[in-house]
């Protein structure tokens, strides 16, 4: 009798050790189903604080991980978002479920414009879920604009080479106007002949010419004088 009462001392010991960590396993998973009810109604900030506590009790449980970095997605807290979405991604095991956390982290890259990890996100993601074709069709997007970035920057780099040529040729042009001023500027500012010095030099000038007319006119007839007194 005695022995009997020993083992069931034992083993209502024993439940007692083991109702710690069924409750343990029943709060983790009601705190989750609490968030989910919160996040269907949008009550973001409520279901992330239920998700929080998920994870106090379990951190790696990869559903509280992946509905954790919803909510914080819903709220526009982008990069601690990805956070999550990346360790739900990590500790998962079910394929389908892991690639919905790289497509969520594809939708964040592309939203920022960061297609390099938009696209990495997105391949990753059909790796695990060849079929999901909406991560297909924003992968032939995310590289699409990703070209177009690339095209639009090789013109943008071209427009900025064309203007730094067209200004430096802009600045030689203006170089050699302001050269051809400071020459021509000493010539405008030589001083102008008075009206009396014009006409005493151009009556100078005249006299000068009358005086060349009469030598010319006397040598003229000297040598006609010569030549009658040689016929005769």
């Amino acid at each position: 009798m005695r022995s009997m009462m020993m083992i069931i001392r034992k083993y209502i010991i024993a439940l007692l050790l083991l109702i710690p960590v069924i409750a343990s396993a029943q709060t983790d998973r009601d705190y989750i189903r609490q968030g989910n009810k919160a996040y269907k109604a949008k009550q973001y900030p409520e279901s992330e604080v239920r998700y929080r506590k998920a994870l106090s009790i379990n951190h790696e449980n990869p559903q509280a991980l992946y509905n954790l970095g919803c909510a914080l997605m819903m709220q526009n807290k982008m990069s601690e978002a990805v956070k999550f979405f990346q360790k739900a991604a990590s500790t998962e095991k079910n394929k389908f479920r892991k690639s919905k956390s790289y497509h969520n982290i594809g939708v964040i890259c592309q939203g920022s414009k960061m297609y390099p990890d938009a696209i990495k996100a997105y391949s990753e993601s059909l790796r695990n879920n060849p079929s999901d074709n909406e991560t297909r069709y924003n992968l032939v997007l995310c590289k699409k604009l990703q070209k177009d970035n690339k095209q639009n920057d090789k013109n943008k780099q071209q427009n900025q080479s064309d203007k730094n040529k067209d200004k430096g040729n802009k600045d030689k042009q203006e170089k050699q106007k302001d050269k051809h001023q400071k020459q021509d500027k000493p010539q405008q500012n030589q001083p102008q002949m008075s009206k009396d010095n014009a006409e005493q030099l151009l009556n100078a000038a005249m006299q000068q010419e009358r005086e060349t007319q009469e030598r010319l006119n006397r040598s003229r007839q000297q040598q006609q004088t010569r030549r009658l007194e040689k016929n005769w």
